[in-house]
């Protein structure tokens, strides 16, 4: 028996979209969990900055060396970094949302289709 030619080519194409769906949810959220990463570890860089005196030397990472620099400078880069972190995060729970909106209208046309018969809407 091959299954495939079972289930109905517009059937099967919403399986698939379905399975992109997850996969684009999955990766969304694994997108979003490294931005909240990075940016807690901003905070706290930049909590510390912001305790350490003006003349307090500080060093910035570049590669595989570390470079001394401007306390100043390095606050305000890591300011904007944290700025720019926030946005990305916020643009991410958006498609987030609109991700799992699409996910769950799918699976409700997917279970009326195979449930038999539509709900009442």
């Amino acid at each position: 028996m091959d299954e495939d030619r079972e289930i109905p080519p517009e059937l099967r194409e919403q399986l698939v979209r379905l399975q992109q769906l997850q996969q684009t949810l999955q990766a969304v959220l694994a997108q979003k969990q490294q931005l909240e990463l990075e940016k807690s570890e901003i905070e706290k860089a930049t909590a510390e900055l912001e305790k350490a005196a003006d003349d307090t030397p500080v060093y910035k990472s570049l590669g595989s060396i570390l470079v001394k620099t401007d306390r100043q400078a390095m606050l305000s880069e890591l300011k904007e970094r944290g700025e720019l972190t926030n946005t990305r995060v916020t643009v991410l729970g958006r498609q987030e949302e609109r991700t799992r909106t699409r996910l769950k209208e799918l699976q409700q046309k997917l279970q009326e289709r195979l449930g038999g018969s539509p709900e009442p809407k």
